[in-house]
């Protein structure tokens, strides 16, 4: 039996629009990569620059070119840089500016009142969602298969920095200038456990960041000291606790190990030479070749 005319008419107008709908979506252009990218924060400069083109990247930050603050410094130093005002980004004429919280907040307000398009990225407090996090910056940039290329090398490198099942766990704190520590709730905190260590920063009264007074190191020793290197040069009196004679008298009971500064507080590709940098400090406190 023939359906009537008008419902007919009514299937077929349906018919009809769902799939000139479903060419309309399947033809639709992606949206255009950008051409012109600022990066505004440290860690994204990092992510940034590794799932990028080169042509892309308008600007990366200024710390990008110093060896104690990015793991760049050696090679990024033919990309222009910005001291992360508004007057320089606009003055790029960027299509894109890669942002985090901490960055200026009257740079923010200018470029949004200009109506630059601009991404806000929060700070990673975990591995997973550092791995967001550069997956989240490659797909803005048009770059979707390097950014998983990207986590792909992380993980692995995570992998191989893991202990071996039943190995001993070894208490350790990382001691920046001035006594600058880590605690819990961090990204470091959670790569001295991936790569079998117990952060000892609580015992010491810390919180999420902080300083530990040289004093309750003397009194209370971990087994591992992952401290970083005075800066070159004349040091300043936040270095000097880095070097001071008392860490040295604690080589007894206190193994000193160097973990760079420039690593403390970047995720994404800096997890890379982070968890090498803690399994290679880890087998050297266990005498393990």
């Amino acid at each position: 039996m023939s359906a009537p005319v008008g419902q007919g008419q009514g299937r077929l107008t349906r018919r009809t629009a769902v799939g000139g709908l479903a060419l309309g979506l399947a033809g639709a252009a992606p949206a255009p990569r950008p051409q012109r990218v600022v990066s505004l924060n440290p860690c994204l400069d990092v992510i940034l620059f590794h799932v990028a083109d080169r042509s892309q990247i308008a600007a990366l930050t200024h710390y990008a070119r110093d060896p104690e603050a990015s793991t760049l410094a050696q090679l990024a130093r033919d990309i222009p840089i910005t001291y992360e005002t508004a007057e320089e980004v606009v003055a790029l004429r960027p299509d894109l500016v890669l942002m985090s919280q901490h960055s200026a907040p009257a740079t923010r307000q200018v470029l949004a009142r200009l109506g630059v398009p601009t991404a806000l990225f929060d700070v990673p407090h975990t591995v997973l969602d550092s791995l967001a996090q550069v997956r989240h910056v490659a797909q803005r940039i048009g770059q979707p298969v390097r950014g998983e290329a990207l986590i792909a090398r992380i993980e692995a490198a995570l992998a191989a920095a893991a202990p071996p099942p039943g190995a001993p766990r070894l208490s350790a704190i990382v001691y920046q200038a001035n006594g600058f520590a880590a605690g819990a709730g961090t990204l470091t905190d959670e790569m001295l456990r991936r790569t079998g260590f117990e952060n000892a920063a609580a015992r010491y009264g810390l919180g999420r960041w902080g300083n530990i007074g040289l004093e309750q190191i003397i009194a209370d020793p971990p087994q591992v000291l992952l401290a970083g290197a005075p800066a070159p040069g004349a040091p300043t009196w936040a270095d000097r606790v880095l070097s001071h004679p008392a860490l040295a008298r604690m080589s007894g009971v206190m193994r000193r190990e160097a973990f760079p500064q420039r690593l403390l507080y970047c995720g994404g590709p800096v997890l890379i030479e982070t968890a090498a940098a803690l399994a290679a400090a880890r087998r050297n406190a266990l005498g393990v070749a």
